[in-house]
């Protein structure tokens, strides 16, 4: 492990920047389908069922996958598999742009969610090797906040340029600029070497490593919540623009601008929640964001001005920015098993709710919109309450040093 004085002496505070831009490249690539789906149905001749599939079909294999990334970034480092990883996704981004039909096209995503896996999980782990944990929440803020504004800017870009670029230019564009991150990563060295085990345990190690995180309550209660959060957040975004082309008439374009809120608040705000969850913990912090998600959802159902429509797709996000950075942040600091394990399962977690909310959603919306939004909604707050008392224990340790250590602090219940 390279403590964070290590990093900052080698030059590495362009790390953080180079890792959220790739973060912000790669779920720009994720979601700047999802206000597109109206248009590509049409231009693939396929349903808005078959089009919508490319999300999931993106991120489960990207949740499958991590499970053996994150391992192997333990015993190979964790340079060595960003570089890999966004050296294949530049490549397979730019080959999306091939697809002639839904069927291709969505081979072609889920070829490069696969390959996906090895970008943000392990961006994530490195920052849990190099910053100590009493000072983590600002820079995985900081990825996180890369992660919302990526989320925003693919699905407004793709909206916005689909008209003046086609859906092949998107996937053309992006392709260049992961290029280019790349290329900067190799030139400029700002990823530092983390440390790779000598001798790397048989798998069947990992596979103890898996069941050890998974008998500890703080790790179950972390992974399910970062799961059911991302159910129910992809799930309302994934929709959002076959929602307001059905309530409002929007087109692409408009509808670009409508979802371009989104970001936002994890752009201005993120590093500042990772602030106060330092100081303060994340006990009461996590419970208001998921509280928050389950309000923003319901006030989709009444027939609000577009206007205040945007508001609530702005402290959607904001929900978003309180709870899974923070919950990400607790799992680098999980005991149990390598620290690329425990991280890999909390991506399995985030990207599978990604996935499964956009499905559960297209499921539920077979009885309307309102019905699909008082679901989600509902669940929220349920999953708030359920939520104030099940992280009470993470708060700070009181006396806690700030100065970095060798191994991270954790919080109280992890003592």
């Amino acid at each position: 492990m390279i403590p964070a004085s290590g990093a900052t002496s080698m030059g590495s505070r362009w790390m953080l920047p180079t890792l959220c831009s790739a973060a912000f490249l790669v779920f720009a690539q994720t979601f700047m389908v999802a206000p597109l789906i109206p248009r590509l149905s049409t231009l693939l001749g396929a349903s808005t069922d078959a089009v919508g599939l490319a999300i999931p079909a993106y991120v489960i294999p990207q949740a499958l996958s991590i499970l053996f990334v994150g391992p192997f970034s333990d015993r190979m480092g964790r340079k060595i598999v960003i570089l890999g990883s966004l050296s294949l996704f530049c490549a397979l981004t730019l080959a999306t742009a091939t697809a002639t039909d839904v069927t291709s096209f969505i081979r072609w995503r889920l070829a490069t969610g696969v390959v996906a896996a090895g970008i943000v999980p392990i961006s994530l782990t490195l920052i849990g090797d190099v910053i100590p944990y009493q000072d983590r929440g600002r820079a995985v803020g900081w990825l996180f906040g890369a992660i919302a504004g990526g989320t925003a800017a693919g699905a407004a870009a793709g909206a916005l340029l689909e008209p003046l670029l086609g859906w092949q230019g998107l996937f053309l564009c992006v392709g260049a600029l992961c290029l280019l991150v790349l290329l900067t990563a190799i030139s400029a060295s700002v990823i530092p070497h983390s440390a790779r085990h000598n001798a790397p345990a048989p798998w069947s190690a990992t596979l103890k490593g898996y069941r050890a995180l998974l008998t500890q309550l703080r790790a179950l209660r972390t992974y399910g919540y970062v799961l059911l959060n991302a159910i129910l957040q992809s799930g309302v975004f994934t929709w959002l623009g076959v929602y307001l082309h059905a309530r409002f008439g929007l087109d692409e374009a408009h509808i670009g601008l409508a979802l371009l809120g989104y970001g936002i608040p994890g752009l201005i705000f993120g590093p500042l929640i990772g602030k106060l969850a330092d100081r303060c913990g994340r006990a009461r912090i996590i419970p208001l964001g998921v509280a928050l998600t389950g309000l923003c959802t319901l006030s989709l159902i009444p027939s609000l001005p577009l206007v205040l429509v945007q508001v609530a797709i702005i402290f959607l996000s904001l929900g978003f920015d309180l709870t899974q950075p923070l919950l990400a942040g607790i799992a680098t600091s999980l005991k149990g098993a390598a620290k690329g394990q425990a991280v890999a399962l909390m991506a399995f977690s985030l990207f599978s709710g990604f996935g499964l909310g956009s499905l559960l959603f297209q499921a539920a919306l077979k009885l309307g919109f309102a019905s699909a939004l008082s679901t989600f909604g509902v669940i929220a707050l349920i999953a708030a309450i359920v939520a104030w008392s099940l992280f009470r224990s993470e708060v700070p340790v009181p006396g806690l040093s700030p100065v970095p250590s060798p191994q991270p602090p954790h919080d109280a219940d992890a003592q």
